[in-house]
């Protein structure tokens, strides 16, 4: 970017004209209203990240899995992130363009295979909204029974629905009414966030841990059925069973930071503010979720981890004043509600970038921009009735197992939950094409000069968040039985089988309409 020492004014001036340029090089003007710094930027990556949702979701499941131990399976997941966000940053730095994970799949594989990986990246990111704003039901019907003395049931049906959706509702509009609102929204996040993680660790200690710093490294024997609060067996296997298993407790949680790139047409300086973006939303993320996972491990009651368990997150806060946990659950509704709303910003994103190279049915409208806001409305719409079909799920919802074809479907899982199991999968394989896209070119010769690149270490880093990428996908979607550790996270077949069946819609909708003729029409050579 060029500098100019004649005042902000000019500068900035100068800087939208090279992002316009750059726009216009890609094949593309600008439409969207470029309002977001990088504060703004990097808020929607956390947000949408969101250790507060990630932990108080994942908390128990991880300590039931791998016992205390499992903190130290987060320093892996962030370490090895971190080189899929470098991988990225560079990625971003050249193609500044909405949609993120589809341009670059595109400009550096070809039409068809970015437009593979923006119809798996998309899929999965419409129904992590429906999966996180499903997720908030539990804590907003339970502030509102103590609040308001009301008596919603949390696992009913119709309050599931009402409550997602109003949510999902609420998001569409704020998200629709233009990106700084979105912006405004997620920065609030950020210092919920903050709040939330930090706040719970500093209530905890000064009420007093009940832990050692010890209790950090054992297991407490969850590596044997009998001492399993989950009733698992891992054969008494703590590294080659029971910690392969919890790692997922994290995995499923670090990432979203890549919808940074999302959003860089909306994003003022991108080149050099969304790669930054990236790895500070990542980073810091991480540094919460272990204070906040830190906090909640030396709480632990000297009965042991069993209760914990059973009784998930607010069993250790109830330690805390009445006042006090409510002001946590409320931090948790807003932590939720800004997760919800960064995640339909980024999936309308996508759709908007895919309708605008006429890769999906109706592309006309839905690449239609607001004339009032400056905001993909259309798309906004289409991350609004997506999550609300996805959401018509929870009526499926069966009382005993249930044989299909080779496997049992487990009981009182209602379908909803068994979709969004496919989020994770489907981000994973989305990032793993993409990494290994940037593979593919760098072996024809790419060459990127964006503003931030990786030089000397592209290949090695590149190499390393491949590898790191693949076999978490395996772990991720290895089937289990229905009685093993695997199967709290994957549900046995079924995310697999969730995963092949979308991968399938898609590839019989390309074979079908085509779409990688319109997107070659938009795909001008760098």
């Amino acid at each position: 970017m060029a500098h100019n020492r004649l005042g902000l004014g000019r500068l900035e001036t100068t800087d939208r004209g090279d992002e316009r340029n750059r726009l216009a090089a890609l094949g593309y003007r600008q439409e969207l209203s470029r309002v977001l710094s990088l504060f703004d930027n990097f808020s929607v990556a956390f947000s949408y990240l969101s250790p507060m949702v990630g932990i108080y979701s994942l908390y128990t499941l991880g300590l039931g899995t791998g016992g205390p131990r499992y903190i130290w399976t987060m320093l892996v997941v962030v370490g090895c992130m971190m080189l899929v966000a470098l991988v990225f940053g560079e990625l971003s730095s050249e193609y500044p363009l909405s949609g993120a994970l589809y341009q670059y799949g595109k400009y550096n594989v070809g039409p068809r295979y970015g437009w593979f990986v923006g119809w798996i990246y998309g899929f999965a990111l419409l129904a992590t909204v429906a999966s996180v704003d499903s997720g908030a039901v539990g804590y907003v019907t339970s502030l509102s029974n103590i609040w308001f003395k009301t008596h919603f049931n949390p696992a009913s049906n119709v309050t599931i629905f009402v409550v997602t959706g109003s949510i999902i509702v609420l998001s569409a509009i704020l998200n629709s009414i233009g990106a700084k609102i979105m912006g405004h929204v997620a920065r609030f996040g950020v210092y919920v966030e903050t709040i939330g993680t930090f706040g719970v660790f500093l209530a905890l200690a000064i009420h007093g841990f009940h832990q050692g710093p010890g209790f950090l490294f054992s297991t407490q024997h969850v590596e044997y059925a009998k001492s399993n609060p989950l009733g698992l067996h891992f054969g008494g296997n703590w590294w080659t069973g029971a910690a392969l298993v919890a790692v997922l407790a994290n995995v499923y949680i670090f990432y979203g930071f890549e919808s940074a790139g999302d959003i860089s047409e909306e994003t003022l300086d991108a080149q050099r503010q969304v790669p930054k973006a990236m790895r500070n939303a990542l980073l810091y993320g991480g540094i919460a979720s272990f204070i906040l996972v830190l906090g909640l491990l030396l709480s632990t009651p000297q009965a042991g981890i069993a209760g914990v368990v059973t009784g998930g997150v607010n069993s250790i806060l109830a330690v805390l004043p009445n006042w006090l946990q409510d002001f946590f659950l409320l931090m948790v509704i807003i932590a939720f509600f800004s997760c919800g709303t960064a995640v339909q910003g980024a999936g309308a994103r996508v759709a908007f970038a895919l309708a605008r190279d006429g890769a999906l049915p109706f592309s006309r409208a839905i690449k239609t921009i607001s004339e009032r806001y400056r905001t993909p409305a259309n798309a906004i719409l289409v991350g609004t009735i997506i999550p609300f079909l996805f959401l018509l799920l929870v009526l499926i919802n069966p009382s005993k197992p249930v044989h299909i074809l080779w496997f049992d479907y487990p009981a009182n899982v209602n379908a909803l939950y068994a979709l969004v199991s496919f989020a994770t999968s489907g981000i994973y394989l989305a990032f793993f094409l993409t990494v290994f896209g940037a593979f593919v070119a760098r072996r024809r010769g790419w060459k990127p000069n964006g503003a931030f690149t990786l030089g000397k270490w592209a290949m090695p880093v590149t190499i390393g968040a491949a590898i790191y990428l693949l076999l978490m996908l395996l772990n991720i979607v290895w089937p289990g039985t229905l009685s093993s550790g695997r199967a709290v996270f994957n549900y046995g077949w079924v995310t697999l089988l969730v995963m092949l069946i979308i991968i399938a819609i898609g590839a019989i909708y390309e074979t079908i309409a085509r779409p990688d003729r319109s997107v070659s029409r938009h795909s001008p050579s760098k």
